[in-house]
């Protein structure tokens, strides 16, 4: 697999000279490649990638770097594409800049999971992350944690870890998944009295951020941590004294996507790239090798993911909170500077 070590914010300086930072004709050609654009972790990089190659015989060439990087370069190419797919990213994120992808809807789709297919004719869940609870098993004690309402025992009172919604997307979506859980919507008057509740209970202790809510109740700091799914499974996989809980009152999941780059120069090893994220065999690779849930309806799971059907998966209104996002941030902020 070839990786391009490539600095997007120099080449996004020079619009011009795009195409030097791109390929030319004689790459649009080729047959047998494939170039794609990811912010995904480095992880699903390594494993997904060269099963596409050996399974394809298909080059790929690699682009990683930020959402926000990438779109911008997607923006600027967009009258002359470079790129084939884009791997990774939120579904949110998809619907907003619906303009930059082809339509494609997979032969494959149809084995996912219900309420997780391709609505939008253009983007492709391959994966979704949803809200968990992360408990130090050697703290815990007598402590009953079963989902959001015992995080207000006041014997977990500054032994919670969460981060700042307003600048972290996890935290971001754990707030919304209490909103739905525990008020039914985004506005009930319940869901923001609980919230107001366990605020007082986290005592003043905010994380510097996503991925330091995770760790310290790996490393003992905390009884319980807000945090996601992926990074909680492999502590799990790793042998980390904790535990996965998700809350009874219902688990949002959010699914990442991926989508063909409009009018992009290798269209059919495009859609054949769409086709195998969705295959068993990725599928399989997302729920045994690595610690993504993934939405194919008959894939198999290593022994430290739960199965769908343990959990109480509720749905969010996704177009509902991408459209007061900033208004859910600021009631957030104003019930936390009151305390």
């Amino acid at each position: 697999m070839k990786r391009l070590s490539l600095m997007l914010a120099a080449c996004m300086m020079f619009v011009g000279v795009l195409s030097g930072c791109g390929g030319s004709e004689s790459d649009s050609g080729s047959s047998n490649k494939l170039v794609i654009y990811s912010p995904n972790s480095e992880e699903i990089i390594k494993t997904i990638i060269p099963m596409f190659e050996k399974k394809t015989g298909i080059t790929v060439e690699l682009v990683t770097a930020g959402t926000g990087e990438i779109v911008k370069r997607l923006q600027s190419e967009k009258k002359n594409p470079y790129a084939d797919v884009m791997f990774g990213g939120s579904m949110a994120g998809y619907r907003e800049h619906a303009d930059l992808y082809e339509p494609y809807v997979s032969p494959e789709d149809a084995n996912l999971i219900e309420g997780h297919r391709n609505k939008t004719g253009f983007a492709t869940p391959f994966v979704s992350d949803g809200s968990v609870l992360l408990v130090n098993k050697n703290l815990i004690g007598d402590i009953k944690i079963e989902g959001y309402e015992d995080l207000l025992n006041p014997k977990l009172k500054g032994k919670i870890a969460s981060a700042d919604p307003a600048s972290s997307s996890s935290a971001f979506a754990q707030l919304t998944n209490m909103l739905k859980a525990m008020g039914g919507d985004y506005e009930n008057q319940k869901g923001w009295d609980y919230v107001s509740k366990l605020i007082e209970n986290l005592d003043g202790k905010i994380a510097s951020g996503s991925g330091a809510v995770h760790k310290s109740v790996a490393d003992g700091e905390y009884i319980v941590g807000l945090t996601y799914e992926d990074p909680s499974n492999t502590y799990v996989r790793n042998g980390a004294p904790v535990e996965v809980v998700y809350p009874k009152e219902g688990a949002v999941f959010l699914d990442a996507a991926s989508a063909i780059i409009k009018d992009a120069p290798h269209m059919e090893n495009a859609k054949k790239f769409i086709d195998f994220i969705l295959s068993k065999e990725a599928q399989d690779a997302f729920g045994t090798q690595l610690t993504n849930r993934p939405l194919r309806k008959d894939t198999q799971l290593g022994d430290y993911m739960t199965p769908l059907d343990k959990i109480n998966m509720i749905d969010e209104d996704t177009d509902y909170v991408s459209a007061h996002k900033s208004e859910i941030v600021e009631r957030y902020i104003s019930v936390f500077t009151s305390k």
